[in-house]
């Protein structure tokens, strides 16, 4: 972070510093786990369903912390008492990003239904060869995991990169007032907690605060090909680029692929054409290192939002072939020895990133003679009243893309296979598990050469261990004949 003594943070607060210690200490690093604290922390007390950080203050002093930032005085120490360290925290994150604006720190913020970690994933790594950046580790996308990833930033940093995730009406609003943005990326308004919402014109209300809290001088990087996204242009006071697959947005700045084929691992290449504000049009052959259709739109976004801050269309083109994959469990593709590659994108998943999932799984099976295809899909939570319909379009999704066998945990798992079977798939390939193991022995006693397997469920079901297992074994010595299991 950039350095502040507690005395500065206090007055960031309002507060006094209460206890014994030097007030004129160094912060060096904001840590809300104790196990994660080096000396020159401040260690934030944060209180948990499971474990309440107050507990854990004396084992951060004796760790080397500065102060901790807490509800309620617990020792003598140097404290920062508040009355929620939580606010305290992001109070003190914007304080950060004020000070690195001072030295031309510019932030990118990205909110969509889905997509968010992989696009911030892309967009860093075609920043980085322009200057430090930093962007969250993992989906750190609340009010806790912004301003820890804010508290990241360096005097020299001269990008941030913030996710930004809601539950409902305003968390974005707070969020942009922790990490006010310099270019918005609004990527999809899906139906993702859609149970927490009402419906898909909340979530689209709730994903235009990014926008609503641009300045005039920012940019609002929209997709075009959402109408619930593209109607956000009227929300905001920044330049708006409209970016698009497929086609040309009719908009004066855009930037959208055309010409999208696949190679065998499901990686696209396209040619990446730009039309940023105020610069003239230019075009680019692009192959993507990642796989799916869907990242072909991440990547035109986090392109998008890069040219927004100076990145050149050619330094993206040349950047692009060699973005790799940082977020665990997203469209993680593995080989086996044997030939078997299992796709684990278990970390979460909700009625678009399994649309997506399933479209890029069919692909993959279409690119690999001989081989079949394998869907073991979980529950996706937060759906409320929409859950069954939301199941039983999945298990639709799966027929359609023709996947060969499927294999369902879970609540819903009966709406899905049902579902798939009233969509075409034969019966005695669609299969419901009663728990991870059954799904797992299902899978491994059927497999073949050349067979693709997707993992993906809501992050509460874990399958990403099944994914894990998958990977760990061998085809069997003698392996029953294709017919056989038909």
């Amino acid at each position: 972070m950039i350095p502040v003594s507690v005395e500065h943070a206090a007055h960031v607060l309002g507060v006094a510093p209460v206890g014994t210690g030097d007030a004129s200490v160094a912060i060096t690093s904001l840590v809300a786990d104790s196990r994660a604290v080096t000396p020159g922390a401040l260690f934030v007390a944060l209180r948990g369903e499971r474990a309440d950080g107050h507990d854990f203050v004396a084992r951060a002093r004796a760790d080397g912390a500065s102060a901790v930032l807490v509800s309620r005085p617990v020792d003598p120490g140097l404290s920062l008492v508040v009355p929620d360290p939580l606010t305290a925290l992001g109070a003190l994150a914007r304080d950060q990003v004020v000070a690195g604006h001072a030295q031309g720190l510019r932030v990118l913020a990205i909110t969509g239904s889905s997509g968010k970690t992989s696009t911030k994933d892309v967009l860093a790594q075609l920043l980085e060869p322009t200057g430090p950046t930093v962007s969250p580790i993992g989906n750190l996308n609340n009010e806790l995991g912004v301003p820890l990833t804010v508290a990241r930033i360096e005097p020299t940093t001269r990008f941030l990169v913030a996710e930004m995730g809601a539950r409902g009406i305003g968390h974005i609003a707070y969020l942009c007032r922790i990490a006010p943005p310099d270019v918005a990326l609004v990527l999809n308004v899906g139906v993702a907690h859609v149970g927490e919402f009402g419906g898909r014109p909340a979530i689209a209300q709730a994903k235009g605060e990014l926008v609503e809290a641009l300045p005039d001088s920012g940019v609002a990087v929209l997709n075009a090909d959402d109408p619930l996204v593209w109607a956000m242009r009227s929300r905001t006071a920044g330049v708006v680029v409209a970016v698009g697959i497929d086609r040309q947005p009719e908009w004066d700045a855009a930037v959208w692929a055309s010409g999208l084929v696949s190679d065998p691992l499901g990686r696209f290449r396209f040619t990446l054409h730009a039309c940023p504000p105020g610069e003239p049009y230019g075009q680019a052959d692009v192959q993507l290192s990642l796989s799916g259709r869907h990242q072909v739109a991440n990547a035109v976004a986090a392109a998008a939002g890069a040219m927004a801050v100076g990145v050149s269309l050619d330094g993206i083109a040349s950047a692009l072939p060699n973005i790799r994959p940082r977020s665990r469990w997203r469209m993680e593709l593995q080989s086996r020895p044997d030939g078997v590659l299992v796709i684990n994108d278990a970390y979460n998943a909700n009625p678009d990133s399994m649309r997506a999932a399933i479209e890029a799984l069919g692909e993959l099976g279409r690119a690999r003679p001989g081989g079949h295809t394998w869907a073991v899909l979980g529950d996706m939570l937060e759906l409320g009243a929409m859950s069954s319909v939301e199941h039983a379009n999945l298990g639709a999704s799966v027929a359609r893309h023709g996947v060969s066998w499927l294999i369902a945990v879970g609540r819903h798992a009966e709406d899905v296979v049902q579902a798939a079977i009233d969509a075409g798939l034969p019966a005695e390939r669609a299969v419901i598990a009663s728990s991870k193991l059954e799904a797992t022995q299902r899978v491994l006693g059927g497999l073949a050469p050349a067979d693709v397997v997707l993992v993906k469920a809501s992050r509460g079901l874990a399958l990403d261990t099944v994914a894990e297992e998958i990977l760990r074994q061998d085809l069997p010595a003698t392996s029953p004949p294709r017919e056989s299991r038909r």
